[in-house]
């Protein structure tokens, strides 16, 4: 009987090494993965980091904080806190959490006087209150939910967003823009922040500076995306960096925003609040989606956004097109984040990696695992 249970006992720790070397192993392909820094807001980037952090823990999330709707909205007046909302989106998306941890703190309250809070937000404040500063309630809620790299705030300063519209009108405040009655069709010309001047944290500058890649997007292009390149020096610091450029364009067009867009639309729109030309590689849909979604979504005042190739070419940017297409929840356009990933990686290790005799280890790890996920 002891025997028996001696071998059990050798079963159960060959089993756990096993474990333990597919661990280490994936450890060190992350820890050798490349760094990127991404740069948006809202569900579009924390559905690209769900992606990226299976090929790399070097990553460095840049989020806005120019919301000032919904449940952040609220904390930010109450609490006089920078809002948590997409800062709480990126944390879970990085995380290294059960999915009951996930469904908690995605949970929004439906009575009471806590009625559409989000509870992930509310445990960001929680942690804002017993912290220093909102910086290091961000830190110390990626330490509790084990976060793949680090997700940063661009400013900590109070900012609010406005939007000065081709009529001369201007619109106060991130949550009024996309919904302005009654000037909800006239286009935007430009949108600002005040105060202006506001520094951005310096780890956000040096993720730049030492990035092999910048990622803007997928996100609303003058709400998550744009407000961030208006903090002082991050435009700069992009334009002077030796990182690939990327931009992932949006699938959908979004009222009140980009209606009528084009892909060449949104890339000028961010050269021209940036003062300067900055991507580098732009990554768009030529997947179809289906036709009932798509009503609906051209009844809510939506479109495909079209990509006009030959414009993009002729401003120098290279195309990446593949079919990103992922429908959320039956009912939701999104990019499908492994796919998404793939693409990025692959652009990172042509144009980075391949050719660089010092980083010969890191290209191999990162070709396995492109190879590995393609083989399913």
């Amino acid at each position: 009987m002891f025997s028996m249970l001696a071998d059990d006992n050798k079963a159960n720790a060959s089993i756990d090494v096993g474990k333990i070397n597919n661990l280490v192993y994936e450890k060190r392909l992350l820890i050798k993965g490349p760094k990127i820094a991404v740069i948006g807001g809202g569900t579009g980037l924390s559905t690209m980091l769900r992606g990226i952090k299976h090929y790399t823990s070097n990553i460095t999330a840049i989020v806005t904080v120019a919301d000032d709707g919904g449940g952040s909205g609220v904390l930010r007046e109450e609490l006089g806190m920078l809002p948590p909302g997409d800062i709480r989106n990126c944390i879970l998306a990085l995380a290294d959490t059960e999915p009951l941890m996930q469904e908690l703190l995605q949970y929004r309250f439906t009575d009471g006087i806590l009625k559409g809070q989000n509870f992930g937000n509310l445990f960001l404040a929680a942690m804002n209150g017993i912290s220093s500063s909102f910086e290091e309630a961000v830190k110390r809620t990626s330490d509790v939910l084990a976060v793949t790299g680090q997700v940063l705030p661009v400013t900590l300063a109070n900012v609010k967003l406005f939007a000065e519209l081709e009529n001369g009108v201007v619109i106060e405040g991130e949550s009024k823009i996309p919904d302005r009655e009654p000037y909800e069709s006239v286009p935007i010309k430009r949108v600002f922040i005040e105060p202006s001047g506001v520094q951005p944290l310096k780890e956000a500058l040096t993720a730049i500076d030492e990035a092999d890649a910048i990622v803007l997007g997928p996100g609303s292009l003058y709400t998550s995306i744009i407000p961030n390149l208006l903090v002082d020096d991050i435009g700069e610091h992009i334009r002077e960096s030796n990182a690939l450029k990327i931009y992932v364009a949006n699938i959908m067009t979004q009222p009140g925003e980009t209606d009528g867009y084009s892909v060449c639309d949104h890339i000028d729109a961010i050269n021209r609040h940036c003062k300067s030309k900055i991507v580098d590689y732009v990554i768009v849909n030529n997947g179809k989606i289906p036709k009932l979604l798509y009503s609906k979504y051209v009844e809510d005042g939506a479109s495909e956004v079209e990509i006009g190739k030959d414009a993009i070419l002729h401003r120098g940017i290279k195309v990446i097109e593949d079919n990103l297409v992922y429908i959320f929840k039956k009912n939701l356009v999104r990019h499908d984040s492994k796919k998404l990933a793939r693409i990025i990686m692959k652009l990172i290790l042509d144009n980075k990696l391949s050719n660089d005799r010092k980083r010969m280890l890191e290209a191999y790890y990162l070709s396995e695992r492109l190879k590995q996920e393609a083989r399913g």
